[in-house]
């Protein structure tokens, strides 16, 4: 299972860029009232349960949904529910939402890094 570290306001972004420049790091936005991105998140947690990389993020949107709208806005992404987006060296280099949140796309990334 991935060992999520959850984001609580308020967040240092500082800590995540400069974590962000040893490896990327994974921020999953995550509604716990819709079923896909429940979906999501059980891709996620079948795909690394036995090989956990990196740094997992988790952040409740129906609990923060602020603190969303200003991770959208540093990395210069769309806000969206579920959403799954890849920091490296403090910048956005992946942006996955809904279905398209697939573990080989991960991986692929990864292995191209």
């Amino acid at each position: 299972m991935i060992d999520w570290i959850e984001l609580i306001p308020p967040v240092d972004y500082n800590k995540l860029d400069v974590t962000s420049k040893e490896h990327p790091i994974f921020i999953f936005k995550h509604s716990t009232s819709c079923p896909l991105s429940k979906v999501a998140l059980l891709r996620l947690e079948d795909a690394f349960e036995s090989a956990p990389i990196n740094k997992f993020y988790f952040l409740d949107l129906l609990r923060y949904r602020d603190e969303s709208n200003h991770i959208a806005e540093k990395y210069h992404v769309h806000h969206e529910s579920p959403q799954l987006i890849v920091i490296d060296h403090g910048e956005c280099v992946l942006d996955l939402s809904h279905l398209d949140i697939e573990p080989s796309e991960i991986l692929e990334y990864l292995r191209f890094s």
